[in-house]
């Protein structure tokens, strides 16, 4: 049992080693500002500040990648839910939306906020000044609903 479990520990540590020096993309495409959702729709700086804050890192070409996402297994985990997130929805692309994608996006933010979904809890928990209060999150509910 101890050769098993020994064993199964250096397999470990290896893959680990291994996963450090072949990282995931970590990279910020490049694209028009004139297109990014801010830009868009003239957003207000509180409001910006509130949406930069709890949404870009993941939902954008802005994406500010910490210390943790260059250290396996972590870089995986958080390359992984950026490329999802800008999947989903990307504000630097917000301009190129039609204006159905676009009103279907608002009614999405909308509902994953007031289902708690979003911002991640893992990133409020890593990310203090993405942690909006139950009224900052009203303010962004009421800001995009009056998009649309």
């Amino acid at each position: 049992m101890k050769k098993i479990l020994r064993g199964t520990f250096i397999a470990l540590i290896i893959a680990l080693v291994v996963m450090q020096f072949i990282q995931p993309d970590r990279t910020n495409p490049e694209y028009d500002s004139s297109q990014d959702f801010l830009t868009v729709n003239a957003v207000d700086s509180e409001i910006g500040h509130f949406i930069k804050a709890a949404c870009y890192d993941c939902h954008s070409n802005e994406t500010k990648w910490p210390w943790y996402s260059k250290i396996a297994p972590m870089s995986y985990a958080v390359a992984h839910n950026v490329e999802e997130g800008r999947e989903h929805l990307n504000f630097s692309e917000w301009g190129t939306y039609s204006e159905g994608k676009a009103d279907h996006k608002l009614e999405e933010c909308i509902e994953e906020i007031k289902e708690g979904e979003m911002p991640l809890w893992g990133y409020t928990a890593l990310h203090a000044e993405a942690d909006l209060t139950d009224e900052q999150l009203e303010q962004l509910v009421n800001f995009f609903d009056g998009l649309r």
